[in-house]
């Protein structure tokens, strides 16, 4: 599907005259049956740039162009292997209302208040969806990042509003996808991921024992080294995230490849490694991962 001009200046339009339209489109969606109907998913992740996270490969502002966007999703979502969209309310606003959501899972993320850059960034607060608007707006789940950086005391604070989110998405008996990440600080004081597999196992046993319950947790981790025994620190499902995007687009297939063989992955969720693909375009870079997730499908 193509975003024309006309659609584009009709969704400003609502935004300015009718904004029960543009909040509308997301509840009165047609919503699909199960969440995982073959037992895998693959959605596209979109959540960055309320987290202030703009860039894409060399390029700082990437993901600051909103039509752009909004067009490399719709590509996206015209395979249809792709399950749905992770993103802020306002993407998932405007997806639905060029209709681009009927059909697919609409996962609402929930902390961004950690902003990229930010010497404060351990302190992710929820600054998007509540599990309550989740659940009202009929979306298919929520998603919250967790960040753990033993030296930073504004950690702990996360890791409570984490907890409680998954807590109350349980209540509700909706997906609560916990992405779980190492980090540690640079010389200058400013946080990097700690991508060593022994931290990422222990991100991944602490972000499975969030909350009074596990039932509807997801886990999203990355596909790195060790990846089996990152995953094998829970009995949670666990879905492999794209990180940054890489110059070498058939070795990130390869270890989205191998993390699928694990009996525990589930799926893909993948944002700018797809949408901002270093070479190629977006509609052959989905086809690609989506023959992966179908392999998957097949292979269970």
């Amino acid at each position: 599907m193509q975003i024309s001009d006309q659609m584009f200046h009709e969704l400003i339009g609502a935004r300015v005259s009718s904004p029960a339209r543009v909040a509308g489109a997301l509840s009165e969606r047609k919503h699909r049956a199960e969440l995982a109907p073959d037992g895998v998913l693959f959605v596209v992740a979109a959540d960055h740039p309320a987290r202030g996270a703009l860039a894409a490969g060399r390029e700082p502002l990437a993901m600051a162009d909103r039509r752009d966007l909004l067009r490399r999703l719709a590509t996206a979502l015209g395979n249809p292997r792709v399950d749905g969209v992770l993103a802020s309310a306002d993407i998932l606003e405007d997806l639905a209302f060029f209709g681009l959501l009927d059909d697919r899972l609409a996962i609402g993320t929930m902390n961004r208040g950690g902003l990229a850059g930010a010497r404060w960034g351990m302190d992710d607060r929820m600054t998007a969806y509540d599990a309550a608007h989740v659940e009202e707006l009929g979306l298919d789940g929520g998603k919250v990042l967790l960040r753990l950086d033993d030296e930073d005391p504004r950690t702990a604070a996360t890791i409570e509003a984490c907890a409680r989110a998954v807590t109350e998405l349980a209540d509700r008996r909706l997906m609560a996808m916990i992405e779980p990440l190492a980090y540690t600080k640079d010389a200058g004081g400013m946080p990097v991921n700690d991508n060593r597999p022994e931290s990422l196992i222990r991100a991944v046993a602490v972000a499975s024992g969030l909350g009074a319950s596990s039932a509807h947790t997801w886990l999203k981790v990355p596909s790195g080294e060790r990846v089996a025994d990152v995953m094998g620190a829970s009995t949670c499902p666990a879905v492999v995230l794209g990180g940054a995007v890489s110059s070498d687009q058939a070795a990130a297939l390869a270890a989205w490849e191998s993390a699928l063989s694990h009996p525990h992955c589930r799926g893909l969720v993948i944002g700018r490694s797809l949408l901002y693909p270093s070479v190629g375009d977006v509609e052959a870079g989905v086809a690609a991962a989506a023959k992966l997730v179908d392999a998957k499908a097949r292979a269970l």
